[in-house]
């Protein structure tokens, strides 16, 4: 089954057009790639799935929803959740509050609830606690759900952007690049920790990933984009031999001598 068509997105800022045409689809359950050079057009694509962007044409349909008008909240609401390249944590709220920051959507009570200290508010706040330990347990930060967020190694950071995505029950789980910045131990874990996301949980994974060690290893199918275009998309085996991305990487010259 597929969980994420994009037909015919273009998305263009003033005079550059950073996505033109692309087609796309993601099966459920499985962990896809898209790479490319920087400035390919990556980052805009996750931006417009996830309704950071509106595409000017085209549209992207999430289990068999069209989303490409819709609110970041909404889409979010539906089952989408990404992290980000740069880290965006709450970095002076704890690990727990990260957490309970993004279960904040599948909540029911109300302020008033909140306020007067309802049993119903109570108890969902309990639960929510409940929840948040338990996420901060699969990701590999249990016993540090007090620590304030800036205070966390850099590879639990990353960690703890993945369980406050994790905290909003996605089906499709965006990923940019989330082993930047970590050395080959980290990377390694990083890579087994992304698999288990899929094999446990049974989330759909689609990731933008620079180490292209961890894309072929961990890849079902690879789409490669250059200015905005796809210019590429098979299994790891297919992507590596391709003289277009070979080109698109490394320039002319290489891909004439490969």
């Amino acid at each position: 089954m597929t969980i994420l068509i994009a037909n015919q997105v273009t998305k263009r800022f003033g005079g550059l057009t950073a996505l033109s045409a692309l087609n796309l689809e993601i099966k459920e359950r499985s962990i896809s790639s898209i790479i490319g050079p920087n400035g390919a057009g990556k980052t805009t694509f996750f931006n417009c799935v996830t309704g950071f962007y509106q595409a000017e044409e085209g549209e992207i349909i999430f289990e068999g929803r069209p989303i490409h008008s819709r609110r970041p909240d909404q889409i979010t609401s539906l089952g989408v959740a990404r992290t980000y390249q740069n880290i965006r944590l709450f970095a002076n709220m704890t690990a727990m509050e990260n957490i309970l920051v993004g279960l904040h959507p599948k909540l029911r009570s109300t302020w008033v609830g909140a306020v007067l200290g309802s049993p119903g508010t109570r108890h969902e706040e309990d639960e929510a606690h409940e929840e948040a330990r338990q996420l901060l347990g699969f990701v590999g930060l249990r016993g540090k759900g007090d620590i304030v967020a800036k205070n966390l190694a850099y590879g639990d950071q990353r960690r703890l952007e993945i369980g406050r995505a994790l905290a909003s029950h996605p089906r499709l789980l965006l990923l940019d690049e989330p082993t930047a910045g970590m050395n080959p131990a980290e990377t390694a874990e990083m890579t087994a920790f992304i698999q288990r996301l899929r094999d446990e949980l049974g989330i759909t994974i689609l990731l933008i990933e620079h180490q292209m060690r961890v894309v072929m290893g961990i890849s079902e199918t690879i789409a490669v984009l250059d200015y905005g275009e796809k210019i590429a998309e098979g299994t790891p085996a297919e992507i590596q031999g391709n003289p277009q991305v070979i080109e698109a990487y490394l320039g002319r010259g290489a891909a004439e001598v490969t």
